[in-house]
C-alpha cells in the first residue's frame, strides 16, 4: 500500500527535526504494534509518504489512525495549539508489487529532490533512502521481498537500487503513481486491475473524461481493503 497524509489545507505537520525524530519514532513502534511492514518512506514539512505491507487486514488503517492521534497529541501539546492537524483520511493505492513496488519506492524518496529540497536523495535525511541504498541503520525499515531479491548480499542490493536512480523516471510514471494514490486505484498492470476489480466489483483504475459508454463501469471511487 502506497500511503499518503496531508497537513489540513496543506498546512506544515513538523515545524522542526524534534517533530519529525518524534514522529519516526511513534512509526516504527505502531507499525510493529499493528504488524505492518513499512518499506519506505518520506516526511515533507506538510505531508507524508509510506510504503507499506500489512500482514493483519485493517492494519494499514489502525497504524495511521493510531499514528495520527499520538503525533496531533504531541503537536497540540508541544506548540499549544488545537484543532485539527491533518486533512482527514488518508489516501493510498495498492501496489502490484512486482511490477511497481521499486518504482513507487523510488517515486517516494525521489519526493524531495522533486521538490527542490535536495539535489540528490541522500542528502535528504528524514527518508528512508540511506536505509535502501547505503545501507543505514534505521528501526522504520522493513525490506519487501522484491528489493531483497535485487541481489545476493547487503551490498550487491545496495548497488543495484542506487541504480535505480541513475535515470530520472519517466513524467508519465510519476503522474500515474501520483493519480493512483490521490484516486484510490490500483498501480499495476492492467491484469492486475482487472483481478482486483473482479475481487472489489468495481473499476481499479483512472477513467476517461466524460460520460462512460453503455456497459462501462461508472467513476465511482474506488475503497480498497486495507
Amino acid at each position: 500500500m502506497h500511503v499518503v497524509l496531508r497537513g489540513v489545507d496543506r498546512c506544515a505537520i513538523f515545524f522542526c527535526d524534534g517533530d519529525r525524530r518524534y514522529f519516526l519514532g511513534k512509526l516504527a513502534e505502531r507499525a510493529k504494534a499493528e504488524s505492518v511492514d513499512v518499506h519506505a518512506y518520506v516526511l515533507i514539512t506538510n505531508h507524508i509518504h509510506l510504503l507499506t505491507t500489512p500482514k493483519v487486514d485493517a492494519g494499514v488503517s489502525s497504524l495511521m489512525k493510531g499514528l495520527g492521534q499520538r503525533y496531533a497529541q504531541y503537536v497540540n501539546r508541544t506548540y499549544q495549539r488545537t484543532g485539527t492537524l491533518f486533512e482527514g483520511r488518508f489516501r493510498s493505492s495498492l501496489v502490484e508489487a512486482d511490477a511497481y513496488l521499486l518504482a513507487c519506492q523510488r517515486y517516494i524518496e525521489l519526493n524531495p529532490v522533486r521538490a527542490g529540497m535536495d539535489q540528490n536523495p541522500c542528502e535528504y535525511s528524514w527518508s528512508s533512502y540511506r536505509a535502501n541504498a547505503l545501507g543505514a541503520a534505521d528501526p522504520v525499515v522493513t525490506a519487501h521481498s522484491t528489493f531483497t531479491a535485487l541481489g545476493d548480499s547487503d551490498k550487491q542490493r545496495q548497488a543495484s537500487y542506487r541504480e535505480l536512480f541513475a535515470d530520472s523516471p519517466s513524467k508519465d510514471l510519476n503522474e500515474r503513481i501520483r493519480d493512483t494514490v490521490n484516486g484510490g486505484f490500483v498501480l499495476g498492470n492492467a491484469r492486475f486491475e482487472r483481478q482486483i476489480a473482479a475481487m472489489l466489483g468495481r473499476r481499479t483504475w483512472k477513467g476517461s473524461p466524460g460520460r462512460p459508454r453503455r456497459g462501462e463501469p461508472g467513476k465511482e471511487h474506488v475503497k480498497l481493503p486495507i
